[in-house]
């Protein structure tokens, strides 16, 4: 497979799974301490992950667990933020810098700190009071996000299913490999058929509308420097749909759980109009040793397996370097 590490993809993902005891235990703690609100921290792509975790929270607890964008936040403050808040950051690097200031910002307010990173000596895990190490580079976050979550909604008796989700999790390497290897050809077919495509229409809902925000600005938008249009699906008829044309590139992300319908919906309709529409569904990979409530879980993961195959061809066919910038961390701002 194209730049595919399988060693070190293994070995990330198994890192972040491998977390599942101290993250059960930190939130006993926290639950101990008398944390009664959970603010998801990010900034960028980071921010886009725990949008799956505000809206799981939001599904099935009372207690209140929002994300919010760290930059946003120092500025504007939030009611919540106080002694009983537990504030979760998340940091390839641990060196993202509004969330250095988001750190210290929280602090001050008395919140405890979690953070979520690869490097232990980095800025952000030694300026939280609970820094959780993967291996370096490890990516996506959905793995510890769930565990955290899925635990303090367990404890709190919202969510039955922790137990068999955090079970589950254990066969993610094997069922993610899986899933690269399936999607090799895939990839290389879309890359080749989109090499001079310089605009993107991107869709998807519920927990998936995160990655289609995060895959249209982190992947295609700053890494590609492709101009693009993401859309939710449930928001899809009104207004962003009026740029579609019949030679419209339109990207639809699919996952497993209750909104499906909204994206068929808007899959349907888009089909109507463009005759370039590609469908990312995650119900196309067996995902051996996962049941049907937890595939629905963990579709964001499977999606970020499958579309990194499909970045790492379409960085073959531009000619055009995913770690190429011209102004993220290159000037300031």
């Amino acid at each position: 497979m194209l730049g595919f590490d399988e060693t070190a993809f293994r070995s990330q993902t198994a890192s972040a799974v491998a977390l599942r005891p101290q993250i059960e235990n930190l939130v006993d703690a926290l639950l101990e301490k008398g944390i009664d609100n959970v603010l998801l921290i990010g900034s960028g792509g980071t921010y886009a992950q725990m949008w799956p975790y505000e809206l799981l929270a939001r599904e099935r607890s009372a207690i209140p667990i929002r994300a919010a964008i760290a930059a946003e936040l120092v500025v504007a403050g939030d009611a919540l933020l106080g002694e009983r808040t537990a504030a979760v950051f998340t940091s390839v690097s641990g060196t993202t810098e509004d969330i250095v200031r988001a750190v210290d910002y929280v602090r001050e307010k008395g919140a405890t700190t979690v953070a979520f990173t690869g490097y232990p000596e980095s800025p952000i895990a030694q300026g939280v009071d609970h820094a959780l190490i993967s291996e370096p580079k490890t990516w996506p976050f959905d793995m510890q996000m769930l565990l955290l979550i899925g635990r303090l909604l367990e404890r709190r008796d919202e969510f039955d299913g922790y137990t068999s989700l955090a079970d589950e999790l254990q066969n993610l390497p094997d069922a993610l490999v899986a899933v690269a290897e399936q999607a090799e050809p895939v990839a290389a077919a879309f890359a080749d058929a989109h090499k001079d495509t310089d605009y993107y229409f991107l869709i998807g809902g519920g927990p998936i509308w995160a990655f289609t925000y995060l895959y249209s600005m982190c992947i295609l938008e700053e890494m590609q420097w492709l101009r693009t249009t993401r859309v939710h699906s449930a928001e899809f008829f009104h207004g962003s749909l009026e740029l579609l044309e019949k030679d419209t590139s339109v990207i639809i992300f699919q996952g497993e759980d209750q909104t499906r319908g909204l994206t068929d919906r808007a899959e349907s309709f888009a089909k109507r109009v463009s005759k370039d529409v590609t469908v990312f569904d995650t119900r196309d990979y067996a995902l051996e040793g996962f049941s049907p409530e937890n595939r629905a879980l963990i579709a964001p993961i499977v999606l970020d397996t499958v579309m990194g195959r499909v970045s790492k061809h379409l960085e073959r066919v531009r000619d055009h370097s995913l770690d190429l910038r011209r102004y993220y961390r290159v000037m300031d701002y």
